[in-house]
């Protein structure tokens, strides 16, 4: 691990553990730089203030989503699903440091909120992703994929965080599978070459759900 994510790992840790034992309030950045071992200066440099130390994971992990979509992939569909894999993986690897993290968001108003805009920014990149690499693409399917992917991803996520027991990576791969099948991107059909499949949809209908129906008659 590199040098400054060793930092600001410590300091992160500090924190939670101080927001635990006495309240996010309570807590001022002096007593955490104190616990973990850094001055205050070191402290600014890393983080911007206290609610920046709580949500320090994602900002890393929306910068390193970007550079794993900018590197463009032949199915941008499983790229999204590859990138929400990732973010599940990290906060799976300590599950202990991810649920202290989520109780104290769950207790504090200013975190929820921070939260939700945090659950957004995932949703806009995937979105945008989606967009730039399917220029064709009908922009409700894209936002609909997106957010789909981020709430299932959220989903499984929390059952790690509420509970005690292991949730695999399995759990959520499966989920996001269905997704696919969903909005009807899973990828090759196992259909035969000569097989012929009619359907009669209304014009109305959404396109996203046409293909939800046509996959589901097909598996």
């Amino acid at each position: 691990m590199h040098e400054s994510a060793e930092l600001r790992t410590g300091v992160v840790a500090a924190a939670l553990e101080l927001f635990n034992a006495q309240g996010f309030d309570q807590t001022s950045v002096e007593q955490i730089a104190k616990a973990a071992g850094v001055s205050r200066s070191t402290f600014f440099r890393q983080f911007g203030g206290k609610e920046d130390v709580v949500f320090a994971d994602h900002e890393v992990l929306l910068e390193q989503l970007r550079e794993f979509l900018d590197e463009g992939h032949d199915d941008p569909w499983g790229a999204v699903c590859a990138a929400s894999e990732s973010v599940f993986a990290h906060f799976a690897h300590d599950p202990e440091l991810a649920r202290r993290r989520y109780h104290i968001v769950r207790e504090v108003p200013v975190l929820r909120e921070r939260e939700i805009i945090t659950v957004f920014r995932y949703e806009r990149l995937f979105d945008e992703y989606l967009r730039g690499a399917l220029p064709g693409v009908d922009p409700l399917d894209a936002v609909g994929f997106a957010a789909l992917v981020t709430a299932v991803h959220n989903h499984v996520l929390r059952q790690l965080l509420r509970g005690r027991k292991k949730v695999p990576l399995s759990t959520l791969q499966t989920a996001l599978a269905d997704v696919r099948r969903r909005y009807g991107v899973a990828g090759e059909s196992a259909t035969a070459p000569d097989d012929m499949v009619v359907a009669v949809f209304p014009r109305s209908m959404p396109i996203a759900e046409v293909s939800r129906r046509l996959q589901s008659e097909l598996d």
